[in-house]
């Protein structure tokens, strides 16, 4: 972008101006493509105040502004815009640059930064300056992608969260069987697990790859839970269920203390589903339904390993997790990638933003050669992050030391984006 010398330019204003040049060459109408953004807005970053400028200017634009050749560009007054949105000037500018920024707008600037414009006798633009919404007849066809990939997404999640729901109810209910009848078994390391796995189900935003991920670990448990219930089972004499042994067992489980080792069989009701997200009162309650085991009844080695594992596994670095510890980086990875669906997306991504922050070619691939693709892509997204945060002033050269560390051993990624997420909840 070149500087007027009252605006300063920056990647991000680059890159629009780019978008502002393919949108001149095809032909969207104006419908298409503010449908097409509002879609899929919040996901690439956009918030209510910008949706509304965005709105306001583009009622200024007329039909012949969206043909192959033109360029729909709004030249009103920072005076009118504020009373038609109710903006402060600060506020104004605030919403317009971050619309520049996401690459929703580019900014056609005169050389003395003042809007103006005109028009033929046909109505069409003859010279303009002023806020230019080209670039969102570039990106129609990616919105529209995208918006389709993430109504796919949606539904994916839909259906992981009844089946973790399914998983959970079963795991929870044989627990609790397996207590209350007194069955010898490693149900204390169980519950642990359970209670470890129920603190990892999503409160807000999620995305499948955790949903998926978190499936696999309930599905893994129940067969475990399953397996271990089938075991102490055998042999044992069912409890006939007459209605004097049901109102015994309702007389006493209402004299029983929760906390207290359970050694006689109760009867669980159950009349609807639970949500995926954890009850408030789940996590307590499963801690509630094992008394401390016997030290026959512990867990035997193998249980141990797989537990073991699947702590390890659950510490490991995720693109959700880099993702949410690092917005800045995620907003322009999604602006250049669009939907991001796996570490190869991310690592091509994290590849076009390398010169954006100085990082040279022969520092990038010597961070992939030592520390393998994965590991330097996370960590390229936490110096991009920092360095958009003012952190660090020389992206190559933390990228350089972290390469330093990891080969002494002593990089510890997770660590630091969790760090960052427990800073974001504070």
């Amino acid at each position: 972008m070149e500087h007027t010398g009252w605006r300063k330019p920056t990647p991000g204003l680059g890159i629009a101006e780019q978008l502002a040049q393919a949108g001149e060459q095809v032909a969207v109408p104006k419908t298409r493509a503010f449908v097409a953004v509002k879609r899929v807005g919040a996901y690439i970053g956009l918030k209510a105040g910008d949706m509304m400028l965005l709105d306001t200017l583009g009622a200024f634009t007329q039909a012949q502004d969206w043909e192959e050749g033109q360029r729909p560009i709004v030249w009103a007054s920072n005076a009118y815009l504020m009373e038609q949105t109710g903006f402060s000037l600060s506020a104004l500018k605030r919403h317009a640059r971050r619309l520049a920024e996401i690459g929703v707008i580019s900014f056609q600037d005169s050389p003395n930064g003042k809007r103006w414009g005109r028009r033929d006798a046909e109505g069409r633009i003859v010279e303009a300056y002023g806020f230019d919404l080209s670039p969102l007849s570039a990106r129609v066809e990616e919105f529209e992608e995208l918006h389709t990939d993430l109504q796919v997404e949606r539904e994916l999640c839909q259906r992981l969260k009844r089946q973790i729901t399914v998983a959970r109810r079963m795991i929870r209910a044989r627990i609790e069987a397996a207590v209350s009848s007194a069955l010898r078994g490693p149900w204390t390391q169980f519950t642990g697990l359970f209670e470890e796995l129920l603190d990892r189900l999503p409160r807000r935003h999620e995305t499948s790859e955790q949903l998926v991920r978190l499936l696999t670990w309930f599905k893994e448990l129940q067969e475990r839970v399953e397996a271990a219930y089938l075991k102490a089972t055998e042999g044992v004499q069912p409890v006939e269920n007459t209605p004097e042994t049901k109102a015994q067992v309702f007389e006493k489980t209402q004299k029983m203390n929760p906390r207290e080792a359970i050694s006689d069989p109760h009867i669980l009701i159950t009349n609807q589903l639970d949500p995926v997200t954890r009850n408030s009162s789940e996590k307590e309650e499963a801690a509630a339904v094992v008394p401390n085991a016997h030290t026959e009844d512990r867990v035997d080695k193998e249980l141990e390993d797989w537990v073991a594992e699947v702590r390890k596994k659950r510490t490991a670095l995720d693109l959700p997790t880099i993702m949410q510890a690092c917005p800045e980086f995620a907003s322009w990875a999604r602006n250049l990638g669009g939907f991001l669906k796996d570490w190869g997306d991310l690592h091509r991504v994290a590849g076009q933003l390398r010169p954006m922050i100085g990082i040279s070619e022969h520092a990038w691939n010597a961070a992939q050669d030592r520390m393998g693709t994965q590991v330097a892509t996370a960590a390229f997204a936490l110096v991009f992050e920092k360095h958009s945060t003012g952190e660090v002033s020389s992206p190559g050269g933390y990228l350089r030391g972290m390469v330093e560390k990891a080969g002494a051993g002593e990089l510890h990624l997770e660590r630091s984006f969790y760090g960052r997420l427990s800073g974001q909840a504070a």
